[in-house]
């Protein structure tokens, strides 16, 4: 590993960082609040440490490893976390205790969307931006960003955006440089974002809580800037387009990609993940909608419009809400916890085990089957006409195993702090799957968890978004050797 490039990364990435708190300063001043000296004080303590790491190595040329991106990236959502806290301690309207500031800091720019704050109908305008604009650099991933600057610097960046992506992806980058791929994908959730933008304001949302909302949204996050989420509004327009952008940033940005090049829309279909997640999702809406409905919650049309939303919402890992779905009949929440599991595509802004695992997963469960049934054939894996590698099939099922054994050691630390064993289960699908509610204690908001349980979901918000083995890999000693 080489420290100096890695103290220079990470110091250049906070200045980049700091950057982007002086917005909240224009949206300060033209609301006429107090909040400008705040986030000019963040920024300039953001900025002198991204300097103070960036400056003495400045000079440095070190073509990156492989262990050096993993340990950039970890080390850096780590940062990001801490300084990201600074607003939310400084401003006197918030005022939030650390473990407060690094949890909703953390839910921020991880997406998770899971909060401890009140009264948001209330709070600043610039600390709402603020909230969602964390969501913003967090949905593309703030390492896949910052590496289409990275050819200019003469550093490598295809380490950084390996350790970023993870998941079973065929490809590895969808054009020839690294650079390239970066500013592709930044285009394409950019553009998402302003069209998603135009229809919230169209709909009847101001134009402040369109741009937000957008964030959230595109990023599957789910802060939101009022206490009742996306039902604040009471706008069946706003639900729809809410439900439409998060189906479509659970979508691989592979796949729009794709669209963007050859102006074709077949392979969103064509694609076997892609196909599975829309399967999955269809499915889901109609046990949920039709349960809401046979249980008489409530009427037909008010079943298909809370039903669909909210199981779009969580399976989507965005995690707004339209009502308290904590209240419906306890089949139903759970079975849209457990909907959060599946998340949505490799290479999305969605959290959780990924569409794409599930579908390999699955295929070798038939696959076991058939060779019980038949012990002399031969069977292989595929995937359309990819042939599945047995290294990827083992991958796969060793980060699931993984995942469960993480989500329930966490459970378990959460038990051991006070929570029972509802709120614990909840709490940790919400954190892990970068999803935001739960169940129980949480079904609201965490702002009444222990400080403990607070430290160890937000650890758990970082292993769901970096996908446990980005982090898990740093505590091996295999690799640590030269």
């Amino acid at each position: 590993m080489h420290p100096t490039m890695v103290s220079r990364i990470l110091g250049l990435f906070l200045m980049i960082f700091s950057l982007t708190l002086l917005i909240p300063i224009v949206v300060s001043v033209i609301y006429e609040e107090h909040a400008g000296q705040a986030f000019f004080l963040a920024f300039a303590i953001t900025f002198s440490i991204g300097m103070l790491m960036w400056l003495p190595f400045s000079r440095e040329s070190i073509e990156l490893r492989t262990r050096d991106g993993f340990t950039i990236t970890v080390l850096f959502w780590v940062v990001l976390g801490l300084t990201g806290t600074l607003p939310l301690m400084l401003v006197e309207e918030v005022h939030l205790s650390f473990s407060d500031a690094l949890f909703e800091s953390i839910s921020g720019i991880t997406t998770t969307g899971a909060t401890v704050m009140t009264g948001l109908d209330h709070m600043p305008k610039s600390i709402l931006y603020y909230r969602q604009q964390l969501h913003f650099l967090g949905g593309i991933g703030i390492v896949v960003i910052a590496v289409a600057i990275m050819p200019m610097l003469g550093i490598g960046g295809m380490q950084l955006y390996r350790a970023e992506m993870v998941g079973p992806a065929k490809e590895t980058k969808m054009t020839p440089r690294i650079a390239e791929t970066a500013k592709a994908l930044f285009a394409i959730y950019l553009l998402m974002n302003i069209v998603c933008t135009l229809a919230y304001w169209l709909a009847g949302m101001t134009f402040f809580d369109a741009l937000t909302h957008s964030f959230s949204t595109v990023a599957t996050g789910g802060f939101a800037n009022y206490d009742a989420s996306i039902g604040y509004f009471e706008n069946q327009w706003i639900v729809g387009i809410c439900v439409f952008f998060m189906i479509a940033s659970s979508m691989s940005f592979g796949l729009h990609y794709f669209t963007w090049v050859r102006g074709t829309l077949h392979h969103y279909w064509r694609n076997p993940e892609n196909k599975t997640f829309l399967v999955t999702l269809l499915s889901g809406c109609i046990i949920v909608s039709g349960y809401l409905f046979l249980t008489r919650t409530y009427g037909l049309e008010m079943s298909l419009s809370h039903g669909i939303f909210q199981l779009v919402s969580l399976m989507t890992t965005t995690g707004f809400v339209t009502t308290n779905f904590s209240e419906w009949p306890t089949f139903v929440p759970f079975y849209l916890l457990v909907m959060s599991f599946f998340g949505g595509c490799v290479g999305s802004t969605t959290g959780g085990v990924k569409m794409g695992r599930m579908l390999i997963m699955t295929k070798q469960v038939f696959r076991e089957v058939s060779r019980l049934v038949h012990p002399n054939g031969v069977f292989s894996l595929k995937i359309r006409n990819w042939a599945v590698p047995t290294r990827v099939t083992d991958a796969v099922w060793a980060f699931f195993g993984v995942y469960l054994g993480v989500y329930y050691m966490i459970v378990l630390l959460l038990l051991a702090s006070g929570l029972d064993y509802v709120t614990a289960w909840s709490a940790t699908a919400g954190a892990l799957n970068n999803m935001g509610p739960g169940l129980g204690d949480v079904a609201a908001h965490f702002g009444e968890v222990n400080a403990f349980a607070k430290w160890v979901l937000s650890a758990a918000m970082i292993l769901g978004r970096l996908e446990i083995f980005t982090v898990l890999v740093l505590f091996t000693p295999m690799f640590w050797r030269r």
